[in-house]
């Protein structure tokens, strides 16, 4: 009985290919995230800091997170952005905290999934 293995490098290779796709995919997904993630933190941290300064308010740090944001991800990424004043271990400090989308397929993905804050001592108190 002779065997015939004519044809069967293209079904390998389809089925190779397909799994490394999916791989790559899965990669670029996560990678996607965690830009996301980093930028919203970024943008938290530094809009704490500044509206942590003696002379500034609350809403010029909200202010300055939405314009990093926007900036470097888009308009919509950021549904909801707040800062307060908060105390952390008996010290008086500023928040902002982010919620935004996780990106799961592309920019797509759950509303407010994503929730990020950014904190700095309150020069003001």
């Amino acid at each position: 009985m002779s065997r015939d293995d004519r044809g069967s490098a293209v079904v390998e290779f389809t089925l190779v290919s397909m799994l490394l796709m999916g791989l790559f995919l899965a990669l670029v997904q996560l990678g996607l995230a965690l830009h996301v993630r980093n930028t919203l933190v970024a943008a938290a941290a530094e809009g704490a800091r500044v509206a942590a300064q003696a002379d500034r308010a609350v809403g010029e740090g909200e202010r300055l997170t939405r314009q990093l944001i926007a900036s470097g991800l888009h308009d919509a990424a950021a549904q909801d952005v707040a800062a307060r004043r908060v105390v952390l271990d008996g010290v008086p400090a500023v928040e902002v905290e982010v919620q935004a989308t996780l990106p799961l397929l592309g920019w797509v993905g759950p509303q407010r999934a994503m929730v990020v804050r950014g904190h700095a001592f309150d020069e003001a108190a």
